[in-house]
């Protein structure tokens, strides 16, 4: 951890606020004194995403606690964005250092050149020497391309930049195997795959009411993460300074795969698939176990709207998502395809039926999601 030379941070909204909302001054300035620190001569980088916009527009709107319509949402996160960020940049001028503010929403990270445009402004901040603020585009950003918690954001933005290590920073000091607090709880240190979470009972969102994720979403940021090679650590805001300086805090969560390509990685985490192919079981130990392209033969139905290149799920015959992928023909096109050969689909229909619906190559396995 302390030869990581860029470093992505993210925090919580019950870490920067109170619970019936507004900023907590003396917390930002904790955190961004460790920050401050961390970057300190320029030897290593700092990408801040932060929660808090909604939870800081809670009190100036008169609001006694988070929303759940989407339209009061946006308009706290409207109010309480530029409170955040106007705290954030009084706070670095302390120490005479610049942010930028960077809103992104999924779509940011499922199209190509979005995402291009994001990678180029968070390395040129970074270059000169700013540290970027990034948090969810609130204001604008609909249930359909929502991050849904910026555990998820953080993990992709750890991808995005090339991040050495990822820290996620809450309430809880750490991951337990049972209730932090109850008898004979207790952290764990060092987690070196899923494998060892079996058993191990994850909660939810946490009591203040002003944040969306919990345990959950930052074990299944861990996860996305690790997978693309970035390590983490799980500890709690206050223990920032040790998690930073490598001392033993909280969890920590080896890398347990290698950098993938950027749209595999948005294809499984940021995209919304737009359609869902159903597969026989045959098709479906191909895809998962041999990691074959998906082809005609093995389909047995189709459901949405959708076109040539749209992210879609496939599903085993009983509904459970197993893959996701980039879909080679319009969803119109589909049902005459179905179960056929590619051989016999090409003599009918031509050259340009003699292909795979979905390529392995723009193919992700999906993990089943964590419950709490």
């Amino acid at each position: 951890m302390t030869g990581a030379r860029r470093v992505v941070v993210k925090v919580g909204s019950s870490s920067l606020t109170t619970a019936s909302g507004g900023l907590d001054a003396d917390r930002v300035d904790a955190l961004v004194d460790v920050l401050a620190k961390v970057r300190d001569g320029g030897e290593r980088e700092v990408v801040l995403v932060s929660s808090g916009a909604i939870a800081a527009g809670l009190a100036p709107l008169g609001l006694v606690r988070r929303p759940k319509d989407l339209a009061r949402q946006q308009a706290a996160a409207s109010v309480g964005q530029g409170l955040l960020v106007a705290r954030y940049t009084a706070s670095f001028a302390r120490y005479g250092v610049r942010v930028g503010q960077v809103l992104l929403t999924a779509d940011d990270t499922s199209r190509r050149a979005h995402y291009r445009n994001a990678f180029s402004t968070l390395d040129k901040l970074l270059e000169m020497g700013a540290v970027p603020v990034v948090n969810e585009n609130d204001t604008v950003a609909t249930d359909e391309i929502r991050f849904g918690d910026n555990d998820r954001l953080a993990a992709l933005v750890a991808h995005l930049v090339h991040a050495d290590l990822l820290v996620l920073l809450s309430d809880v000091d750490g991951l337990y195997d049972g209730p932090p607090g109850t008898p004979g709880a207790s952290r764990i240190a060092e987690v070196t795959g899923p494998g060892d979470l079996a058993g191990v009972t994850i909660g939810s969102a946490g009591k203040a009411g002003v944040g969306t994720g919990g345990m959950v979403t930052k074990v299944e940021a861990a996860n996305i993460a690790t997978a693309a090679g970035v390590p983490v650590v799980l500890t709690s805001a206050s223990r920032a300074a040790d998690a930073l300086a490598g001392r033993d805090t909280g969890t920590y969560f080896h890398r347990t795969g290698r950098r993938s390509a950027d749209r595999l990685l948005w294809l499984a985490h940021a995209s919304t698939p737009q359609g869902a192919l159903t597969l026989d079981d045959g098709a479906v130990r191909a895809v998962v176990e041999r990691r074959t392209s998906l082809l005609p033969a093995g389909i047995s139905a189709v459901e949405g709207e959708f076109s040539a290149g749209d992210p879609v799920e496939l599903r085993d015959l009983r509904g459970t998502p197993v893959a996701r992928g980039l879909v080679n023909f319009d969803a119109k096109e589909i049902p005459q395809l179905l179960g056929r050969s590619t051989r016999d689909l090409a003599r009918e229909l031509g050259p340009a039926y003699e292909r795979e619906v979905v390529h392995r190559d723009d193919l992700v396995i999906l993990v089943p999601r964590l419950t709490p």
